[in-house]
C-alpha cells in the first residue's frame, strides 16, 4: 500500500503493508529515528508526533491513517539554520532529560501541551503530561522546562512592536 503525507515540511511517500504503524514508518521507511519506539502499546508517549499539529503517539496510528496529513516529528522541530526549538532548548537548560529516550516524545508532548493549554501550573502540567514516561528523572526537572519553553514558545509567537 503507498501512503503519500507531509514529513518535516518533505512529501513522503510509504510503500507499506496496511497494519504497518506510522512509528515504523517513520523508522523504518524514511529513516527518522529520533522518534523512539518504547512500549508499542500507546502507554510511554516516547513515539509521540505531532499530526495535524496535535500530539498523537505513533504507535497506536496505521500508516494508512494519515494519508495526506501533515506530520511533524521531533527532527522537524528546530529552524532549518540548527536554531533549536523554545522547547528543546529549556529541555537542555533545565536538565530536563538523563538517558534521553523518552526526551523526543517528551518534547513533542510538552509543545502540543503549552500550545492548547498555555500558562499550566505544575500540577496542571503534570497532568497532561500523564501518558508520558520518564524512568531516569522524577519529572521536577520535565516540569520546570516545561513551564521555561511554553514562556518562551508565549514570547516567541508575540509580533514585534515597530
Amino acid at each position: 500500500m503507498q501512503v503519500s503525507f507531509t514529513v518535516n515540511g518533505r512529501v513522503a511517500t510509504v510503500d507499506a503493508p496496511p497494519n504497518t504503524f506510522l512509528v515504523h514508518a517513520i523508522r523504518e521507511h524514511l529513516h527518522l529515528t529520533g522518534t523512539h519506539v518504547g512500549c508499542d502499546t500507546a502507554q510511554c508517549g516516547a513515539c509521540t508526533v505531532h499530526v495535524n499539529g496535535r500530539a498523537v503517539k505513533s504507535c497506536n496510528v496505521l500508516v494508512g491513517q494519515v494519508a495526506g496529513a501533515e506530520i511533524t516529528t521531533i527532527e522537524g522541530i528546530a529552524q532549518p539554520d540548527g536554531t533549536m526549538h523554545p522547547m528543546q532548548a529549556a529541555f537542555k537548560e533545565c536538565h530536563g532529560l538523563q538517558c534521553g529516550f523518552c526526551t523526543p516524545g517528551m518534547v513533542m508532548s510538552a509543545i502540543d501541551l503549552c500550545t492548547y493549554h498555555p500558562n499550566s501550573s505544575e500540577t496542571e502540567i503534570r497532568a497532561l503530561l500523564d501518558g508520558n514516561l520518564c524512568r531516569c528523572t522524577g519529572y521536577q526537572n520535565i516540569v520546570k522546562a516545561v513551564q521555561m519553553g511554553g514562556k518562551d514558545m508565549a514570547a516567541a509567537s508575540k509580533p514585534v512592536a515597530a
